[in-house]
């Protein structure tokens, strides 16, 4: 008997799966997609460029930041610049990720980079902590979740002015509020619950005195600091 069905039947398995998965980042990315997608419109941007930044750079807040860039007319040593520091965070996601994926291939650690967003990333950080590290069903999540980014950039071009910038249907507040829901899932421990609080508030420091890029890898470092102070001394009072 041929093993063909039984390898399509998995296959398909995989994807149900991971569309399940995803159904909750879609949410959010479809409705901030469109409003990435308007705002590129009106900066002047064609719809194939507007497309190609989605299917390319993939990165939400990036993208809206080089939008608004684009708009000023500012140089393109400026854009890039900004925006680099503005995706710093993943050096603290390559960090965390690291460990999970020391048995695979450089291309597929290639794929997974490249399609990895905040919120992808807090998915995969509980998957793989509760031991869930099939790669299939990773890669198949991410390819997902950018399908629903580039189906919400499409409908933004399409939708146009009769979208205006997104705001007055909240749909800037779609990625805030879906990432926010998918942080409480992981709240488990005192530590946690102290890296997220602390991390949150030192966000928010860095946010007030203008450091939005470096600000947010610094607040990373000082949350996760943290939560591992609160873990040792938690696990010190147990002995």
């Amino acid at each position: 008997m041929s093993s063909a069905p039984v390898m399509v039947a998995a296959g398909r398995a995989v994807w149900r799966e991971a569309l399940a998965r995803v159904a909750p980042i879609a949410m959010g990315y479809v409705p901030v997609g469109m409003a990435y997608g308007v705002l590129a419109g009106k900066a002047g941007l064609g719809a194939l460029n507007v497309l190609a930044m989605s299917l390319l750079v993939y990165a939400g807040s990036a993208q809206l930041v080089a939008v608004g860039f684009f708009a000023a007319e500012a140089s393109a040593v400026s854009i890039v610049a900004t925006t680099f520091v503005v995706n710093l965070r993943h050096v603290l996601f390559s960090a965390a990720m690291a460990p999970f994926l020391s048995g695979w291939r450089k291309g597929e650690l290639a794929a997974f980079a490249a399609e990895l967003t905040d919120e992808s990333f807090a998915l995969h950080a509980a998957r793989f902590g509760k031991g869930d590290r099939d790669k299939a069903l990773t890669l198949s999540i991410n390819v997902l979740a950018q399908a629903s980014w580039l189906a919400g950039t499409a409908l933004g071009i399409l939708a146009g002015d009769a979208l205006g910038d997104g705001r007055t249907l909240a749909l800037d507040f779609a990625l805030p509020g879906m990432f926010l829901a998918l942080l409480a899932g992981q709240l488990k421990s005192r530590s946690q619950v102290a890296a997220a609080v602390a991390g949150a508030a030192f966000s928010l420091l860095a946010k007030s005195a203008g450091a939005s890029g470096l600000g947010t890898l610094a607040a990373g470092l000082g949350g996760a600091a943290c939560g591992m102070g609160v873990e040792t001394w938690t696990a010190r009072k147990r002995f």
